[in-house]
């Protein structure tokens, strides 16, 4: 039998409401947007949420009810209808918090899901960004540890409605039995929330410090495997090993901080609620000493008084330590959504079908000095330059950046009238280190875009063949995330057959064989130029074999001394 869509979790992602990302988000903004945008789960989890706890108060009123009714009277008939009454009261609650949960979590996962997919756009848009969104690890743990925070104050839209429930039925419940005790809830458990929430800011800043230095940590361990070949190959394990393990106490100390005030604040709440619980206790004693109480009422304050330390405790959690943790992840979410995009723009042209040609005219950034370069269809140029250079010349041939002055154009048309996707198709720019994804080597070369032929003749281009034939089960090898199952020659060379398979009229490539041995660099110098055929080719290198292919090699590094 199929249970309803609500009750399960579908194969597909569950849509949420959109959650609005501008700059003058706050951080309080976001987690309010977060908790309001799956309401399709959560109106309905906090409905049973509120029967859940609206039949839990309701237990000691029944029993309370079938004592003075029933017990005291001996009356088996009315015994009966309390028994039954309580059995259907235990079973409205029992489905109530099954089906209310589960409701619950489906909507976290909801907004969660929708949360980590804006920051990976974000991280992955291809307009880019500016500045900088910090090292991997430090945007790995904001799109899994604090969206994942940020998240659980979606969880606020439903249990705390419950327990809320339940503190206003027990203050009403109360007040017909004894108003002192219902004036003391009603007013009393207001201003415990109010305490919670001034109390709840040194929490929300130890969260904010913990989250930071612990995905410090994680960055710098990311960069240390990345770079691990290299460091190796300077001798400098140790020194990169002494910061990983400053960062990491540094984050072991943030997060034993940010625990003992959870666990402070948390305490100081659930002491402020039991001190409230035991007022109440002592002034329902005192009205049974004067005779104001029947036994049955005074057993239903004693079990509302035991009830509701469960709901209070729970606001101090739900709506307390939930909320503070998730402002100080919105935070550093916010860091990364709000990241204002590059300010290159661009129009809707299209290049044409075919080779073209690039020209740079006096073209000026903060590391190119009025930089002249022209490119015909099938020419292959060679280009020393400063990493600095390189970096600058790649973002403008990626689109993702203006110079200061001068001109970039592709068929005769600036860079900055084309539709930024169609022209990164015609003019494909390759960094350093071109990430591979966790899949397969024909997976990765052929992009599931590229024809059979024109991977295997990139492989070969690539010198892939060695690869291919150690690897256990040939093209269909997974390479691991980022490629860590291949060494940083093979990805070098699996990431330059990827370029190669997808043909573009002009292919930038910058320092592509840096982790290969001389002798595969030669190799692959011999077979690029046949592979391009009759497309442009611009190599941003100092190697010598590759530069020994080239039609004409420009130096921007002479030119500099120059």
């Amino acid at each position: 039998m199929r249970l309803p869509v609500l009750l399960q979790a579908p194969a597909d992602p569950i849509p949420v409401r959109p959650i609005r990302i501008d700059a003058a988000t706050t951080p309080r903004r976001l987690t309010l947007r977060a908790i309001a945008a799956a309401p399709r789960q959560m109106v309905p989890a906090a409905m049973l949420l509120v029967m859940h706890q609206v039949g839990e108060s309701l237990v000691p009123v029944i029993m309370g009810f079938a004592i003075d009714q029933a017990v005291a009277t001996g009356d088996p008939v009315r015994l009966a209808l309390c028994v039954a009454l309580l059995g259907a009261d235990f079973a409205l609650l029992s489905f109530s918090y099954r089906f209310g949960s589960r409701l619950g979590l489906l909507g976290i996962e909801a907004v969660q899901h929708r949360m980590r997919t804006l920051v990976a756009d974000r991280l992955l848009d291809p307009k880019g960004v500016k500045g900088r969104a910090g090292l991997p690890g430090v945007s790995l743990s904001i799109a899994a540890t604090d969206v994942n925070n940020l998240a659980r104050a979606v969880s606020i839209a439903a249990w705390p409605v419950g327990e809320i429930a339940a503190v206003l039925l027990t203050g009403t419940v109360l007040m017909v039995l004894s108003w002192e005790l219902g004036l003391i809830v009603l007013i009393g458990v207001p201003l415990l929330l109010f305490i919670m929430d001034r109390a709840g800011g040194p929490l929300r800043r130890r969260s904010h410090d913990q989250s930071a230095l612990a995905a410090e940590a994680s960055g710098k361990a990311a960069d240390l495997l990345a770079g691990y070949r290299v460091l190796s190959g300077l001798g400098a394990q140790g020194t990169a090993a002494d910061r990983y393990r400053k960062a990491s106490r540094d984050a072991l100390a943030g997060s034993l901080r940010a625990a003992g005030s959870q666990g402070v604040y948390t305490g100081s709440m659930n002491l402020a609620s039991g001190l409230f619980v035991a007022g109440l206790a002592v002034v329902a004693g005192l009205r049974a000493l004067n005779g104001d109480l029947t036994v049955g009422q005074l057993i239903t304050i004693v079990g509302l008084t035991q009830f509701i330390i469960g709901p209070l405790s729970g606001l101090a959690t739900n709506a307390g330590a939930i909320w503070a943790a998730a402002l100080a992840s919105a935070e550093r979410v916010l860091s990364i959504l709000q990241l204002p995009h590059h300010d290159a723009a661009h129009g809707d042209a299209r290049p044409e079908p075919g080779d073209g040609k690039l020209s740079l005219t006096s073209v000026r950034t903060a590391n190119l000095d009025g930089l002249d370069l022209d490119i015909a269809p099938g020419e292959c140029v060679g280009l020393r330059a400063t990493p600095a250079a390189a970096a600058d010349l790649a973002a403008l041939l990626s689109g993702g950046a203006e110079p200061d002055a001068g001109a970039v154009a592709w068929q005769g048309r600036p860079f900055a009238e084309y539709d930024l996707e169609a022209l990164r198709a015609a003019v494909l720019v390759v960094p350093h280190h071109a990430a591979l994804f966790d899949g397969s080597i024909l997976d990765n070369v052929g992009l599931l875009t590229a024809d059979r032929e024109a991977v295997d003749a990139a492989l070969d281009a690539a010198d892939c063949a060695e690869i291919i034939d150690a690897a256990p089960d040939g093209l269909d090898t997974e390479v691991g995330e980022d490629g860590l199952r291949l060494s940083g020659g093979q990805r070098q060379r699996i990431a330059l057959a990827r370029a190669l398979a997808q043909r573009p009229p002009l292919l930038v490539l910058q320092d592509p064989t840096t982790a290969v041995d001389s002798v595969t660099e030669s190799r692959i110098a011999e077979r690029l130029r046949a592979a391009r055929g009759s497309g442009s080719t611009l190599l941003v290198t100092d190697a010598p074999a590759l530069l020994a292919v080239c039609d004409r090699v420009v130096d921007l590094n002479a030119k500099a001394t120059a």
